[in-house]
């Protein structure tokens, strides 16, 4: 392993001697690159956002904005970020800089760094020109959910949406939309040690799950979306982290005629990208997952390890008939994720093993739904959450799955409603009694997002309403 190094704004930069639990927002800061900045600590303002070179799907780089206050700068050993500061100078501003200043899209100025990356981001996105046009993008394509997580509280958004709006495309001897053309740099295999603890990123898979296997102190990392949050606010100080963000055997892709495989160490953004549509339960999650940023970050292995009764994904996996593919170092198992949660915070895997690829079959089923009861409708957590895939064959219900989120210790199956609706006609008196069913489903509990009648209220009403507007995939 060579010295930890970076490369920030174009120069390579040791990382030095620091805390391993240092976060990347305040290693920049600490170095005097200050337009990245503290407003939440936990992903949810983007006012630290910056920009890092990360594999493309449409081109061998992509500038990826992500929250610098989450990552830890030892994951970014070996890699290349691009700050505020990097994107252009006072005598030289950066096109979204240029539009964000003529069009009054900043005011007190505290935001306007961590808007300015998210939207270079999305300025340098491959794909831009080919979604201009509908409801959701300007006439040059670009998607403002892009800057979704980024918050502002003076200038309001009218201006900052016509500057994004506003913006061309990148000049022919623009530097960082020529680096899209070559590949990121790899992630350094890393090492690095303080009075924290240790930070250690393997070369491989095998060696991962053999460390993982040697010390139970030890804590994985992939997207740091969940631990981030865990360091920042909670003070939690792992004495041994490691990462396995850019392990190749956790980033499989692949759809076949009998199933979709993804990789657990894919981000929820990459594996959008990815599916193109191709599993339409998943693009009805993915919108509503958080924010932009957080799913540049967050991986798909990450929502299931937790085994947080209120992740987005579970609720339309369970309604997919998802497995898990769980690897240690004594081998592989496959996992129906309907059998993977135990308890609160608890599942089968065990504490050498590794979530490495998600299996979902197929055919799909024709009818589905993701139904995410929120108090904002982006960018928060669920009260309810439910996913359905449903086949009406002759008007009779063939298959049902119905996954929930939100109402028990775990994510589960609503197995009673399922029943009360096969073999039956799909009808609105079926549905009306299946939905008296699901209103008991789970048990849930009274706390600050929702009550426990009002969540029984809402799964009862989930059924009528996919009854009476659920989509055909």
């Amino acid at each position: 392993m060579t010295t930890p190094t970076l490369t920030v704004n174009g120069e390579r930069t040791a990382i030095g001697a620091v805390p391993v639990h240092t976060s990347v927002l305040d290693w920049l800061r600490d170095r005097g690159l200050t337009g990245a900045k503290e407003g939440c600590a936990e992903g949810e303002c983007g006012a630290c956002s910056v920009l890092v070179a990360r594999p493309g799907t449409g081109t061998p780089t992509e500038w990826t904005a992500v929250n610098a206050c989450l990552l830890p700068i030892a994951g970014l050993d070996g890699q290349e970020v691009v700050t505020s500061e990097g994107l252009g100078t006072p005598a030289a501003l950066h096109p979204v800089q240029e539009e964000m200043a003529v069009r009054g899209g900043s005011q007190c100025g505290f935001c306007t760094p961590g808007f300015v990356c998210s939207m270079a981001a999305e300025y340098y996105r491959p794909s831009r020109a080919a979604c201009a046009g509908d409801h959701e993008h300007g006439e040059n394509g670009f998607d403002l959910h892009s800057l979704s997580g980024n918050l502002c509280r003076c200038t309001g958004y009218r201006p900052i949406r016509d500057a994004a709006y506003a913006l061309g495309d990148p000049a022919a001897n623009d530097v960082l939309a020529a680096r899209l053309s070559t590949p990121p740099p790899a992630a350094a295999v890393t090492g690095m040690v303080s009075g924290e603890g240790e930070f250690v990123r393997p070369a491989s898979l095998g060696d991962a799950l053999a460390l993982l296997g040697e010390r139970e102190d030890a804590v994985v990392v992939a997207g740091s979306t969940d631990l981030g949050v865990q360091v920042n606010i909670f003070g939690s100080r792992p004495r041994l982290t490691i990462a396995i963000d850019r392990l190749e055997e956790l980033r499989e892709f692949s759809v076949g005629s009998a199933e979709v495989r993804l990789g657990a160490a894919l981000t929820l953004t990459e594996i959008e990208r990815r599916l193109a549509g191709r599993v339409p339960l998943l693009s009805e999650v993915f919108p509503q997952f958080a924010s932009r940023l957080i799913r540049n970050g967050a991986t798909i292995g990450g929502n299931l390890g937790t085994g947080s009764p209120i992740g987005d994904t579970p609720p339309a996996l369970l309604a997919l008939d998802a497995s898990l593919v769980l690897a240690s170092s004594r081998g592989e198992r496959v996992v129906p994720l309907a059998e993977y949660f135990t308890g609160y915070r608890e599942t089968v895997k065990a504490g050498d093993e590794l979530i490495k690829t998600i299996v979902i079959p197929l055919p799909l089923a024709p009818m589905i739904a993701f139904q995410k009861i929120a108090k904002r409708r982006f960018d928060d957590i669920s009260s309810v959450a439910i996913g359905y895939a449903v086949d009406v064959r002759d008007g009779v219900v063939a298959s049902a799955r119905i996954g929930l989120g939100g109402v028990a210790a775990t994510p589960l199956r609503a197995r009673d409603t399922e029943a009360e609706l096969i073999g039956q006609p799909w009808t609105e008196e079926t549905v009306r009694r299946a939905a008296a069913v699901m209103a008991a489903e789970g048990t849930p509990m009274d706390d600050h997002r929702a009550s426990s009648s009002y969540r029984a209220a809402m799964l009862g009403q989930s059924l009528l309403r996919f009854y009476f507007g659920g989509l055909t995939a």
